[in-house]
């Protein structure tokens, strides 16, 4: 076997970028930073950074996460934790031109979490905020200051984020990720209207009702009731074991 030669390969570097995403005031929103050191300074991206040589992919997402948002990644295996959140590998982007500094492959991860509060900036950020991903998404991006034409995302953020969030709208139909945008525990109600602001559409309470209760264990009744959405006494739930819809609700043609 002939010598292996290192030099005679190219160095890169590789980053993760975080589409983390959480339901604010009915509304589908991803979090944003404004960069404040070049590539791209004042322009807004996702949040993420770059591995570093002693951690994993793993690592280096949830270490990101926990710097930018202040949460831990939910461990599957685990109880509950109330500053958790899902997270999984969303895709690799390695567009040799897509980062003007140098070859950087970026591996994406998407983050679901409940309501989260004001986010703080962190790493080489100037700020951060929560944002509607259509305007997000929007053809000229739309975060601009007041007064100055809005940029799109920096470096290839938006067909990132556009990848996170069809993935997260795609998957509701048939798994109990939804349940990852409420708190521990839930009405049928406050689960709707996760869908709904993800899939931007209004569904029918009743066919809903019907259809996240048909699947044996995948909602499971705590015992308890909650006012908190007005009216009358909520019935409160939890995610249960069974993580596929049987039949899957499929998203509403739009």
């Amino acid at each position: 076997m002939a010598p292996y030669d290192p030099s005679a390969f190219p160095p890169f570097a590789v980053t993760v970028d975080l589409v983390v995403l959480t339901v604010r005031r009915h509304a589908l929103c991803a979090l944003a930073v404004r960069r404040g050191e070049p590539p791209f300074q004042g322009r807004w991206a996702l949040p993420g950074g770059f591995v570093r040589p002693d951690e994993d992919l793993a690592a280096a997402a949830a270490r990101e996460l926990a710097e930018e948002t202040g949460l831990l990644v939910h461990d599957p295996f685990g109880p509950t934790a109330a500053n958790g959140a899902h997270l999984e590998q969303l895709a690799t982007y390695g567009d040799p031109q897509r980062d003007p500094r140098m070859r950087v492959v970026s591996v994406a991860h998407l983050v679901l979490a409940p309501d989260l509060p004001a986010p703080r900036p962190g790493g080489d950020a100037h700020s951060a905020r929560w944002a509607p991903v259509e305007v997000l998404l929007a053809q000229e991006g739309g975060l601009g200051r007041d007064g100055e034409a809005a940029a799109p995302l920096a470096f290839d953020h938006a067909r990132i984020l556009a990848d996170g969030v069809e993935r997260a709208r795609s998957k509701i139909e048939y798994s109990s990720l939804a349940t990852a945008f409420c708190p521990p525990e839930f009405t049928v109600g406050e689960l709707r209207r996760v869908y709904e602001a993800v899939w931007g559409v209004a569904l029918d309470p009743r066919n809903f009702h019907r259809k996240v209760t048909g699947t044996p264990g995948f909602l499971v009744p705590t015992g308890g009731t909650t006012t908190r959405q007005g009216g009358r006494p909520a019935q409160l739930f939890r995610a249960g074991g069974a993580t596929l819809l049987n039949p899957p609700m499929l998203r509403p043609e739009v």
